[in-house]
């Protein structure tokens, strides 16, 4: 039988802001490790000695991330909030120990992979919860304190693991470690704040899991991000192993996508596609994603290869981006409250990456940082003004018994999103500064060959890696290089601008409706409860 606790009214503001204390503190442990790891690879696989599998440090946390955050909104959806979200929090907790201790690099990446099953949980329970417990109108006053979290952990994770990689021993464990040892007194502050603060009035239901559906997504989004991000990028993506993990994944989200619409409980619910905010912010999350992460790999990337700076510094750069985002958020989640119109912002957040990401393709290797600075608080605040916005759009559009699930496919689609953009922007430029470098070499040795005196392909090759060898060698040959990383940048840039100009024309699009308030929003909720029970 269905079984109802008791239900409350609407919290107080002193109760959300318990509440969403708890909620930050697991979602910038979610945020902060999708770009912490990368700048301590290099120190993570000498002291492990894994160069062959490093690539699958990112990728497993990745893969059980990205593959799980569907499942997080529909398992909390029967058994409620509270208990999910603590689970997901203890499940990062365990992951986060075991990487910091691992002794070979196969347990860092099975570890990593526990982590990121966690991480899938944090990263949309966050934004369920907040859905749940503030209406559609009010939660422009909280918007800012989630931008905040995406902005300082996208200055923070690159600046931390910079600064524990740069350290062989703190307290006596090698730097790299505390890595993932930073993330259990924030887990476990997160664990007790929700424990006393998080109550959720839960409705059971008579449920029914279609477990073939989940067996098959996972499978199907994994086997998808394995040759996008991993294959294709390493091997060539014209290569048999590259188009089969393509081709397996394409053949398994089409039995998916069958499954969901036969199945009685389905995971995804395909109906949910028929709701025009849906598709569209679906479309526009994973848009979003790719510029975000593309952002925040390739601007730190620029300053690491052209101007030298080392990753603690390049980290820092981050700042502007960071106060685009905060600021941004802020604003946008201020008037929506004041005015309940919504529709704007993505609108001009999404232009303002656009040129942002435009005005990227004319960095060289002489701008001076100020410059940098203006073109990444520009995509910052196109990001501030479209994130959260289209998650308001979202939740206000679907009924409130599809709030969790069509939540967490918001943030599934951005995740993927990032994955995806990551993946193809890494492969543009590594094939356009395949090309680049031959031939400035070519030019150069036409021109002044005596610039070319003890530099071998093996020293090329290395250079690549480590642009600080360039140092020993004529001032021309590291023009040269240089040149090569700035046109390889620009090509990147120029690609993924059309995409958030596609993303620009989609925002036009949304449908603008009347944000539900507190007491509407209560009401939606009281009923979604009465049908459960009937």
């Amino acid at each position: 039988m269905s079984k109802e606790t008791k239900t409350s009214g609407p919290l107080s503001h002193k109760e959300i802001m318990a509440v969403l204390s708890g909620l930050m503190m697991g979602m910038l442990l979610a945020a902060l490790d999708q770009t912490i790891v990368s700048t301590a690879l290099k120190t993570i696989v000498i002291d492990l000695h894994g160069l062959n599998h490093y690539t699958w440090v990112v990728t497993a946390y990745l893969l059980t991330s990205t593959a799980s955050t569907p499942l997080y909104g529909k398992i909390s959806d029967l058994y409620g909030r509270r208990p999910v979200f603590q689970f997901a929090i203890v499940t990062f907790l365990i992951g986060s120990f075991a990487a910091g201790a691992a002794q070979t690099m196969d347990q860092l990446i099975i570890f990593r992979a526990i982590q990121g099953l966690g991480a899938g949980g944090l990263m949309s329970l966050t934004f369920i919860i907040i859905g749940d417990i503030v209406s559609p109108r009010e939660r422009g006053r909280y918007q800012g304190y989630f931008g905040a979290v995406w902005g300082i952990s996208s200055v923070a994770g690159p600046l931390l693991g910079g600064f524990f990689s740069d350290h062989a021993q703190i307290l006596g464990t090698a730097g790299w470690r505390w890595i993932f040892y930073i993330n259990l007194p924030f887990g476990i502050a997160a664990l007790i704040i929700t424990t006393a603060s998080l109550h959720i009035a839960k409705v059971r239901r008579e449920h029914k899991i279609d477990y073939l559906g989940a067996l098959l997504m996972v499978s199907g989004v994994s086997a998808l991000l394995l040759g996008i991000s991993v294959y294709g990028p390493q091997d060539g993506w014209l290569t048999s192993k590259t188009l089969t993990a393509l081709g397996i994944a394409v053949v398994l989200i089409v039995l998916f996508i069958l499954q969901e619409l036969r199945a009685v409980e389905p995971i995804l619910p395909m109906s949910l596609f028929k709701n025009h905010t849906f598709s569209l912010t679906s479309a526009l999350g994973f848009i979003i994603g790719a510029g975000m992460f593309g952002a925040i790999v390739m601007i730190p990337l620029y300053l690491q290869l052209v101007k030298g700076d080392s990753a603690t510094i390049s980290g820092l750069k981050l700042i502007p981006f960071m106060i685009g985002i905060v600021s941004m958020s802020i604003f946008s989640g201020k008037m929506i409250s004041k005015h309940g119109h919504y529709k704007r912002f993505p609108i001009i957040g999404l232009s303002l990456m656009t040129i942002g990401i435009a005005l990227m393709t004319t960095l060289g290797v002489d701008t001076p940082f100020w410059q940098l600075a203006i073109f990444a608080v520009l995509i910052g605040m196109g990001l501030g003004l479209s994130m959260q916005t289209i998650v308001i759009a979202l939740q206000n559009a679907v009924e409130f018994k599809d709030m969790g699930v069509s939540t967490s496919a918001n943030t599934f689609f951005r995740s993927v999103g990032s994955t995806i953009g990551v993946a193809i922007f890494g492969t543009i430029y590594a094939s356009r500064l395949g090309d680049y470098i031959p031939q400035g070499l070519k030019e150069l040795a036409a021109t002044n060959p005596s610039a070319l005196q003890g530099f071998t392909p093996a020293v090329s090759k290395a250079v690549q890696d480590n642009p600080g060898l360039l140092d020993n060698y004529d001032p021309a040959l590291k023009a040269t290089f240089l040149d090569s990383y700035v046109h390889a940048f620009h090509n990147v840039f120029l690609a993924a601008a059309p995409i958030t100009l596609i993303g620009l024309i989609l925002a036009l699009f949304l449908r603008e409706t009347p944000l539900r308030s507190g007491a509407a929003h209560h009401a939606a909720k009281e009923e979604a409860a009465g049908e459960a029970i009937a």
